[in-house]
């Protein structure tokens, strides 16, 4: 017996333990909420003012009991033809007050759907608005699932606050407050006791507030956590189903799960015990009210109130009953609602922290614009779609560091530079720059942990129309290299050269623009198969789209589709084979006709025989323009004009295949199979 209990008592504390990690809401939380909500003025203000009349109507009816009763009803007791109409009279009245609380209370729930329907709509809004502008190391950090639960579970909870909670407890505060004046008006002595009694209740409620406010924060906690490891088991359900690894996954979903249940039982405990105790102490203090008044009227105890001095009368004592009720039960709703706030405010500090989250930063000033080239060689702008691209600085920049002076690059590194930049067409005022696609890396060091480097001092260059593969093990630098291209990540050392400029000083999505990216894990989106070719290009039309298919040797197997090109994908494109699904990704890329390709494991996920057939539209589309080569396959790299093999962030080879096989390296091991990439 006693092991259970030692093991009761344990489940019991354990939440107690991980609550005090557990998140509290971020200072000016409820100013940033209240913001939002306060954008709808005049609806905010038909709100308060309709709160204000239902409460007031509540009061006032309340009050009115002891006018009804002294006045009305009791001068009828006894009376042989007793005159009924002023008490009909006073009747209609109170039905009248009672009417302008129900209408009032209507009008404001009615009014309030709109302002909690449009504050969620605009966070949600901004929230995804700002997502879009976060840096890729951002998603490489956090769980989706936790960031779903934003957007999910955490705007919900904002729902329930603006659409009960809030207007709940501004009532409740309105009510308790004009229910304590009718009290006052009627018996001071009695509302001072009153007071007293709930000052000792406020402390009870005070201590099931506390505790339950603790764990629902750390509820909302658990549910990110359950939600983004649910999201993760969902993606990889084949994987867990080939390692035969779903007991364990149950198991630690079980325990992620057992977390939530304590922290979620815990908090509705303390959050459920509330409006009881509270009902309760409110009955208690009713009975003390009915007994002291019912002894002070018999006993012809004097009273006194605001509205002067007198005997304690029936109506008076009924009146003060009614409004001990209508003072106490408010106290026990704002206590019930203010959990689902401090729910609420966690929530929404959730959702303001990814709000805050740096944006990716871009000084670059450096566009990408289109250019007619004249029969002098001469470049020009224009706004016309050509098939000429070039880089337009601005006029006080050369789009270059001088890092050389500064001591930052070899001087073999800045002899790369400058050929780069000599080797570049520009204009006659030199700020545009044809895009031919020469990259260079001179002296670059980076590490995704700073003081952890992935490559270490690498400098290498790719010429205008070179296709350049990226051969080596797992781990050894390969897919950093286009991050970097990219600027998906910022370098620590070196400089990066794009047709003799820097690429810290293009602009991002010019920068990306120019780059076509076929990456290892295949991305589709809900929608037709030609909606998603045309997300390489917006504007691109469905014959440019079908030329894409063709070019990439997709379009049979489009075609065989139940609707060809309109056939719709769900669920990433679950129906189709990895092959065919990879297939799409490269028409994708190719119907945006970038200068630059960047190739990931294009084909990785494509069977021999089907590479085969891919690879004559590869080449087609890698045609005059610089490519980059990621692969394990070593087969389909051998047509690349440069092999450069990494190892654990260096370049330890660098040549054509024939060369690197004659100099028996570890290419020429990789290649004939001695060495495996891991």
């Amino acid at each position: 017996m006693s092991t259970t209990t030692s093991k009761a008592t344990k489940a019991a504390d354990a939440p107690s333990a991980e609550h005090r990690s557990a998140p509290k809401a971020a200072p000016g939380t409820t100013k940033r909420l209240f913001a939002y909500i306060f954008a709808y003025t005049w609806r905010v203000t038909a709100i308060i003012v309709c709160i204000l009349l239902s409460a007031a109507a509540q009061a006032g009816s309340a009050l009115f009991l002891q006018t009804l009763i002294d006045t009305y009803i009791l001068p009828l007791v006894g009376v042989d033809n007793p005159d009924w109409m002023p008490l009909i009279e006073a009747l209609i009245l109170m039905g009248c007050l009672y009417a302008v609380g129900t209408l009032s209370t209507w009008l404001y729930n009615w009014l309030l759907v709109g302002v909690e329907q449009g504050t969620l709509k605009q966070i949600r809004d901004e929230m995804f608005a700002h997502q879009q502008l976060l840096p890729i190391r951002y998603f490489d950090t956090h769980e989706h699932g936790d960031v779903m639960s934003r957007y999910t579970n955490d705007t919900d909870t904002l729902r329930q606050a603006i659409s009960q909670s809030f207007p709940q407890m501004f009532s409740s505060a309105v009510s308790a407050l004009a229910a304590l004046a009718a009290m006052l008006w009627l018996s001071i002595p009695f509302t001072v006791f009153t007071l007293l009694f709930t000052v000792v209740l406020i402390v009870v409620v005070r201590v099931l507030v506390t505790r339950s406010g603790r764990y629902f924060m750390y509820q909302q906690q658990s549910i990110g956590d359950v939600n983004g490891f649910v999201e993760e088991a969902v993606n990889g359900q084949k994987v867990i189903k080939i390692f035969n690894h779903e007991h364990a996954s149950a198991a630690t979903f079980a325990e992620k799960n057992e977390k939530l249940f304590e922290a979620s039982t815990q908090a509705n405990i303390y959050g459920n015990i509330t409006m009881p105790v509270v009902g309760n102490m409110g009955y208690l203090l009713y009975v003390l009210l009915a007994i002291v008044g019912g002894i002070a009227g018999i006993a012809g105890w004097g009273n006194i109130g605001l509205s002067g001095a007198g005997a304690m009368t029936l109506g008076t004592l009924i009146s003060l009953l009614t409004l001990s009720r209508s003072f106490i039960n408010p106290i026990g709703q704002v206590s019930m609602q203010f959990n689902m706030v401090m729910m609420a405010l966690a929530g929404a500090s959730r959702i303001f922290a990814l709000m805050d989250e740096p944006v990716e930063q871009d000084d670059g000033t450096v566009t990408l614009v289109n250019v007619t080239i004249d029969d002098n060689g001469e470049l020009r702008e224009s706004q016309e779609a050509t098939q000429h691209w070039a880089w337009k600085r601005q006029a006080d920049d050369d789009g270059t560091h001088s890092m050389q002076a500064a001591g930052q690059l070899s001087p073999r590194a800045a002899e790369v530079a400058q050929k780069a930049r000599e080797s570049s067409v520009t204009s006659a005022d030199g700020r545009l720059t044809l895009l031919r696609g020469d990259v260079r890396f001179t002296d670059v060091t980076f590490g995704y942990n700073p003081s952890k480097a992935v490559l270490h001092d690498i400098t290498w260059f790719a010429k205008a129309g070179q296709k350049v593969a990226l051969v080596g093990a797992t781990g050894a630098g390969k897919t950093t290299v286009t991050n970097l291209i990219n600027r998906f990540y910022d370098i620590q050392q070196g400089q990066i050269l794009y047709d003799g400029i820097d690429v810290s000083h293009i602009r991002k999505p010019d920068l990306r623009h120019s780059l076509g990216i076929v990456l290892q894990d295949v991305n589709l989106f809900t929608g037709t198969v030609m909606d998603n070719i045309r997300y390489g290009r917006l504007n691109a039309t469905d014959a440019e789209c079908v030329e894409a298919a063709k070019l990439t040797n997709a379009d049979g197997f489009i075609r065989m589709l139940p609707d060809g090109y309109q056939t719709v994908l769900q669920g990433d494109g679950s129906g189709l084979s990895q092959g065919q699904r990879q297939l799409i990704s490269i028409a994708r890329a190719a119907v945006a006709d970038p200068p630059a390709m960047i190739l990931d494991e294009a084909t990785s996920s494509i069977d021999t025989r089907t590479e085969s057939v891919v690879q004559q539209g590869m080449d087609a589309l890698m045609n005059n323009r610089t490519v980059f080569v990621i692969a394990h396959r070593l087969s389909t790299v051998r047509n690349a004009d440069v092999i450069m093999v990494l190892d654990h962030g260096a370049i330890i080879e660098r040549g054509t295949h024939d060369e690197l096989i004659a100099q028996r390296g570890q290419y020429y091991q990789l290649y004939t199979g001695a060495l495996e990439l891991e």
